[in-house]
């Protein structure tokens, strides 16, 4: 495994969450989890400007980010729910609340080919969906809406212990968005989900578990994952129906510096080093800065 920095992003107190590429342009978009900032990134420069600024529509984090074929930017605020920009004029087209009053933690999301998305909730361990009509309706309707659970995995997750409040984390989606994955950090089981049924099945894994495990990245019947407190990454080989997994390589680096996503782009992954170990979320400590995107090959 090959690690090099790909790209620096401005400021002293980012510890940055989640990664998307667009599409079209090429671009990489990083969020942070401290203040709810977005980042671009454009290859070839290795400084990432701000896209929109920390604060920005009342966001206090930016954890999950997912560029869609029409160049719209899904955004995952884990203390309010998700919201949706253009792009091209980074104006804020929806957001999508939490519904009830019971604690929650919006993590991260996934596209499927038809414009739906499907989002990871770590401590009420459901998963929303919002449809392209729902997405519609709530921009004709003021830009507003609320999210919908279309998966409820909390009497499926194995039983975790009273100092692991989160536990569904990363999503991805199978081929064709046939089925969705989605991993449990605590216990290190993956799941498959089907989108059209509604059902529920526990992936079989060959070879180690899924533990820490954060981001998720697919390619055909190829699954990558981060596992953030063990700073690992593992490559899988998924079954034709993705009710299996078997591992086909793992390896970890001081360098990766606590990964919590990634994606792949033209052959290379691009992970996100958050260090929350150094005085973030994890941990006491002072960061190193600049915050950076590693680019990793050989994996």
């Amino acid at each position: 495994m090959r690690i090099s920095t790909a790209y620096e992003l401005p400021g002293d107190r980012v510890y940055p969450e989640g990664i998307a590429a667009d599409p079209h342009s090429g671009r990489l978009y990083a969020g942070s989890y401290a203040n709810g900032a977005v980042y671009r990134m454009t290859p070839g420069h290795r400084a990432a400007e701000t896209f929109l600024p920390a604060g920005a529509d009342g966001r206090h984090t930016a954890n999950g980010l997912k560029v869609d074929r029409a160049g719209r930017l899904w955004v995952t605020d884990s203390t309010k729910g998700v919201f949706v920009y253009d792009t091209r004029s980074r104006r804020l087209l929806a957001r999508f609340d939490t519904p009830g009053d019971d604690p929650f933690f919006i993590n991260d999301l996934v596209l499927t080919p038809d414009g739906t998305a499907y989002v990871t909730d770590s401590v009420r361990n459901v998963v929303y969906r919002v449809t392209p009509a729902q997405l519609a309706r709530a921009q004709a309707e003021g830009g507003r809406g609320r999210l919908a659970t279309r998966f409820d995995l909390s009497g499926v997750l194995s039983p975790r212990p009273d100092d692991a409040p989160y536990a569904l984390n990363g999503i991805a989606a199978g081929p064709g968005g046939r089925y969705l994955l989605t991993v449990d950090m605590t216990s290190g089981g993956l799941y498959r989900l089907d989108p059209v049924t509604g059902t529920v099945s526990r992936v079989q894994l060959h070879g180690a578990d899924l533990r820490n495990g954060d981001g998720l990245e697919t390619v055909g019947n190829r699954l990558w994952a981060v596992h953030n407190k063990d700073n690992a990454l593992s490559r899988w080989r998924l079954s034709h129906d993705g009710t299996e997994a078997r591992q086909e390589a793992r390896a970890s680096d001081h360098r990766l510096q606590v990964p919590t996503t990634l994606v792949r782009e033209r052959g290379t992954l691009f992970v996100v080093r958050s260090q929350f170990d150094k005085g973030g979320p994890m941990g006491p400590g002072t960061p190193r800065t600049p915050f950076t995107i590693a680019a990793v090959r050989g994996l």
